[in-house]
């Protein structure tokens, strides 16, 4: 079984509700944990730093084995009225892998992304999305690259239940080196309390000449204060070409 690159394969964002921080009034709505990304988009002049401390994947099959570890970095910047600029990249990968008795380990920077965020208008205050253009470039170092250019549009949606539950729907399709994939995530979001707030989904990936994969898992968000947020997530394979395990801890930071 090959190893996933998550930066690429699955985007290391989700849709939380702001319901999850709804005690800090200014608090922004992250890109992390999770596949999906939030609905909403940070006001002009305003930052996120977002991080994987670290974010990791792990596969086996049989006697072979793979870990991989990467510090994903996203950077958001608000640019206007429901519009901002991503600049995403893992600035440090480790991966160790194990082949029929073998080890072998191999560490490097990973391909940098470069992308718009917009918000789009809803005629309900319950119903919010996003749209998301990208490119990514082949900058990494091997094995940590996709060695082709990859161009990227993804759509988040949002609805919300009540004042504690939310429900969402996320879209991402790619185009890279000729070949097109797409991935499909559904996720559910509930508050725990003011500050806490978790969520479970589930991802189905598919790329042209290559085995499907699916994973389902979950993972929490943490406000720590008005402009820090702490995170953790963990989904699992469902089948025989999904990686075993795919999560990470991380940490955002809002400057406004």
């Amino acid at each position: 079984m090959a190893l996933m690159n998550k930066s690429v394969v699955y985007p290391f964002s989700f849709v939380l509700m702001a319901i999850a921080s709804c005690a800090f009034a200014d608090a922004p709505s992250f890109d992390r944990p999770g596949i999906a990304f939030s609905t909403s988009t940070l006001s002009r002049g305003s930052f996120s730093f977002e991080l994987g401390l670290p974010d990791f994947q792990h596969a086996s099959d049989g006697d072979n084995k793979s870990t991989l570890y990467s510090m994903n970095t996203n950077i958001r910047a608000g640019l206007g009225e429901n519009i901002e600029l991503q600049l995403a990249t893992p600035l440090f990968n480790y991966l160790k892998t194990k082949h029929t008795g073998v080890s072998d380990s191999a560490f490097g920077l990973g391909d940098s992304s470069l992308s718009l965020k917009f918000a789009l208008p809803s005629a309900s205050d319950k119903f919010s999305w996003a749209g998301l253009a990208g490119v990514t470039f082949p900058t990494g170092q091997d094995p940590f690259t996709t060695e082709k250019p990859q161009y990227r549009l993804a759509n988040a949606m949002s609805l919300r239940l009540n004042d504690t539950y939310s429900t969402g729907f996320y879209i991402n399709l790619t185009r890279s080196n000729g070949k097109t994939g797409y991935t499909l995530s559904p996720n559910l979001n509930f508050a725990l309390t003011n500050t806490v707030g978790v969520y479970v989904e589930a991802g189905f990936n598919h790329i042209d000449q290559s085995p499907n994969s699916a994973v389902a898992g979950g993972g929490l968000a943490w406000m720590v204060t008005p402009t820090i947020q702490l995170d953790f997530s963990m989904d699992f394979g469902l089948n025989h070409n999904s990686p075993d395990i795919v999560g990470g801890f991380g940490v955002s930071f809002f400057i406004k």
